[in-house]
């Protein structure tokens, strides 16, 4: 997830006609008294074209913008969808929206759901691992909400467990000083005894969960140190993610992480960086922006391509919402610009898992505005994504509070035309 929301006017919607209309108000009749932020709503709309040349990649002949060259190399094997669009106008319940299914925190992630309803492939490893990474220069405040990865009213053993970007990856995972395995494990065999005890006595579900996290955070302490030590991984491999894969905590180091932990057995993993929010910097932060994920990104699809896990593993590129086409700020300040919120179309990619490759779905309008052809809820994908996982999106429900919910509430659509 490419947290505060990729600009789809610079990098994937390629609008040759917007160049001649740089600095003109956007017409009434495209904007349609479309709900704006704080942030624009009293400014003049002036166009502003994209900032990079486009350029088509592949057989494929896809339009991508000369800020991703490497993922123009495997364009091939991607999905574009350019006609997603969101209720949401704000990070946070964009991303939650996006995550959850509603825009309102306490709803269980897709991630959770998905453990939920697939179920662990290893022993010594969570069903479900979250990882996230910003921008160098923190030019953006999006934070990192716990909820984004939670499990909201699902059993709390369903939520992400989130590797941290320094020191140990998961907290406690080291013994302390003067505790060896065996005293550790004498200790978890005695607290599970008193909490079966416990849950005999009351029956909380939450206390079978609490002795298989003891439980699962043991198998860890072998588990981790081990999937995070590259020393392991050939050179090529590990060039090809990027200059930045050796920085624990980067985007590219994450990408690198995300395909052993796929090779290890890992259901979901869920990368989130944050630093796309290009509000005065767009001239400035969005080429660092691309160069911290543009070779992971693309790495990340090719070394599964290259290792056969592509065809049974779906690799998901984009943001919470789009950004608008006209600008914010002055648009003739040479660094100081940028571009609000928008949430009536953006663009994401997919590849692998069942995806058809190297095809286009959906189409904007010429200001790269409003969908014209093959509107893509946000619902819409999360139906899509867990029929490729193998789920009926109206069948895994969970019943709390009196009512069975789902992820795509009663909503959602399969996309079935970007199905192989």
């Amino acid at each position: 997830m490419q947290g505060g929301a990729p600009t789809h006017v610079d990098l994937f919607d390629y609008k040759p006609g917007l160049a001649p209309r740089r600095g003109q108000l956007l017409p009434p009749s495209v904007q349609m008294g479309q709900r704006l932020t704080t942030m624009t709503q009293n400014q003049r709309q002036l166009i502003l074209p994209g900032i990079a040349p486009f350029r088509r990649h592949g057989k494929s002949g896809a339009w991508l913008s000369d800020f991703l060259p490497h993922t123009g190399s495997i364009a091939d094997e991607l999905c574009f969808i350019k006609s997603m669009h969101t209720e949401a106008i704000n990070h946070a319940p964009a991303m939650t929206l996006f995550l959850s299914g509603a825009e309102q925190p306490g709803r269980p992630s897709m991630g959770a759901w998905l453990s939920y309803g697939l179920g662990n492939l290893t022993e010594d490893l969570p069903t479900f691992v979250v990882m996230t990474s910003r921008d160098r220069e923190a030019s953006c405040g999006q934070i990192f909400y716990d909820y984004y990865w939670g499990s909201g009213f699902l059993p709390s053993r369903f939520q992400g467990v989130r590797l941290r970007p320094s020191g140990d990856p998961v907290l406690y995972l080291s013994n302390p000083a003067g505790m060896s395995s065996a005293v550790r494990r004498g200790l978890l065999d005695d607290m599970a005894a008193l909490n079966r005890l416990r849950h005999a006595e009351v029956g909380d579900p939450e206390i079978v969960t609490r002795i298989a996290q003891y439980e699962m955070a043991y198998r860890m302490q072998t588990s981790v140190p081990e999937l995070t030590d590259l020393s392991t991984e050939p050179a090529h491999a590990i060039e090809m993610y990027g200059p930045d894969v050796r920085r624990r905590g980067s985007f590219a180091f994450n990408c690198l992480l995300a395909r052993r932990l796929a090779e290890s057995g890992v259901r979901f993993v869920q990368l989130i960086h944050a630093g796309w929010d290009q509000h005065s910097n767009l001239p400035t932060q969005l080429r660092v922006q691309c160069q911290d994920t543009d070779q992971p990104s693309a790495a990340l699809v090719r070394d599964l391509k290259q290792r056969g896990l592509l065809d049974d593993t779906l690799v998901i590129w984009g943001g919470e919402f789009g950004r608008t086409v006209f600008g914010q700020g002055d648009i003739n300040n040479p660094r100081q610009h940028g571009r609000d919120h928008h949430g009536r179309c953006f663009t994401i990619w997919m590849a692998g898992g069942g995806v058809k490759p190297g095809i286009t779905y959906g189409e904007t309008d010429d200001f790269c505005y409003n969908v014209v052809r093959d509107p893509v809820h946000v619902h819409d994908f999360q139906a899509t994504v867990l029929h490729l996982l193998g789920i009926d999106h109206t069948r895994l429900t969970f019943k709390f509070q009196g009512r069975h919910y789902r992820l795509t509430d009663v909503h959602g659509e399969v996309v079935r035309a970007i199905l192989a």
